[in-house]
């Protein structure tokens, strides 16, 4: 499995005092440096966090993928054709939430997901879905003509050492089997940490696990490459 780290929380933590501390190009340039496989940061359509230059300037400094977590809004959707990162993974946005609490409702809206990644699609963009590992979103994905899926793996990892937790991992590992039968290949990510990751190589071809949270969170203490490199060395 590869390793996608999520730099959200490093603009977080910059935007609290508006100023330029930390620099997220150099926390990405320290992800890479230390076993990341590609980066990732979510253009929210408030801004929280990630801003616009900070994705104009990672498609140009970063040695390795740009991955970029996007909502289906329109102007979103045009800066992602004008800068062409390697991939974009479709995710549900709500202004309240803290994080993304769900997957994406392919299954429910399958026409609009599908006309809204076309473009995307015909730029030679990698396009991925964030959604529940639910048979019906896997086998709409499946139609959309994207070529991934990340499986929400938030449910698996709150029901981590409960008596739930089997029941959460099952789902993910008959969604990922579904999705490589149906040809889609297959990432996963949200709430990963250091004690859960382990059981996803109990999923067989999962290609890349996106993580963010945790990974900043340990950072803190230990300092970003420590983090970095822990995480990397778990996952393969």
């Amino acid at each position: 499995m590869l390793l996608g780290v999520n730099i959200d929380h490093v603009a977080t933590l910059r935007n609290a005092r508006g100023g330029k501390e930390p620099d997220v190009i150099q926390a990405a340039y320290i992800c890479e440096q230390n076993g990341a496989t590609s980066i990732t940061t979510h253009l929210r359509e408030d801004r929280r966090h990630i801003k616009d230059e900070d994705v104009r300037t990672l498609i140009n400094t970063i040695s390795t993928k740009l991955n970029l977590e996007m909502a289906m809004a329109d102007d979103i959707q045009k800066i992602a054709l004008e800068i062409k990162p390697h991939s974009i993974c479709l995710v549900p946005e709500k202004r309240q939430e803290v994080t993304t609490e769900g997957g994406l409702d392919v299954a429910g809206q399958l026409k609009k997901v599908t006309e809204f990644i076309r473009p995307l699609l015909e730029s030679g963009i990698v396009v991925s879905l964030f959604i529940d590992p639910e048979k019906n979103q896997v086998e709409a994905s499946a139609k959309t003509g994207a070529q991934f899926i990340e499986m929400h793996t938030g449910s698996y990892s709150e029901a981590y050492g409960t008596s739930n937790e089997e029941t959460e991992f099952q789902k993910l590992k008959n969604a990922s089997e579904l999705a490589q039968k149906l040809g889609l290949r297959v990432n996963a990510g949200h709430g990963l940490n250091y004690e859960n990751v382990h059981r996803m190589h109990e999923i067989h071809g999962l290609y890349e696990l996106n993580i963010g949270h945790s990974i900043i969170s340990r950072a803190v203490f230990t300092g970003l490459p420590e983090a970095v490199r822990k995480m990397a060395e778990m996952i393969r």
